[in-house]
């Protein structure tokens, strides 16, 4: 699979808010303001990629070579936790406004389904690092 046709197919064919209705409960709550929606859109894709790509290294590095792939959701919730915390930040230092009119939808990328649901199909489909990411 070309890198091409991945992005392409993640953006129309396998969207996971339009097609597979994975995170669509913070979509609906922030999407009455753009700027909110444009902030939460933008946060839960860094989140995703970066979540992504750290899930990939620690299935990868240390939970397959170490015979411990029942750790997964446990370490793949925890990398996402942790982003979460730091976008939290970030926006709390870079952005009031943004991070006041957010409100708890910020918190909630944390239990956001289609950010989990993307590290373990990502695992379960075989995807390289760069496939993950992309």
């Amino acid at each position: 699979m070309t890198l091409f046709t991945i992005l392409l197919s993640a953006i129309l064919v396998n969207n996971f808010v339009l097609v597979r209705f994975l995170g669509i409960c913070p979509f609906m709550g922030v999407s009455k303001q753009v700027d909110s929606a444009i902030g939460m859109g933008l946060a839960t894709t860094f989140v995703m990629v970066v979540a992504a790509a750290l899930t990939w290294i620690i299935q990868w590095f240390i939970l397959e070579p170490f015979g411990l792939p029942f750790l997964q959701n446990m370490s793949f919730i925890l990398v996402i936790a942790a982003m979460v915390q730091l976008v939290e930040m970030f926006l709390h230092k870079t952005s009031p406004a943004l991070y006041r009119a957010m409100g708890i939808f910020l918190p909630l990328i944390t239990t956001n389904c289609a950010i989990l649901g993307f590290a373990i199909m990502a695992v379960q489909n075989s995807y390289n690092f760069i496939e993950t990411v992309i």
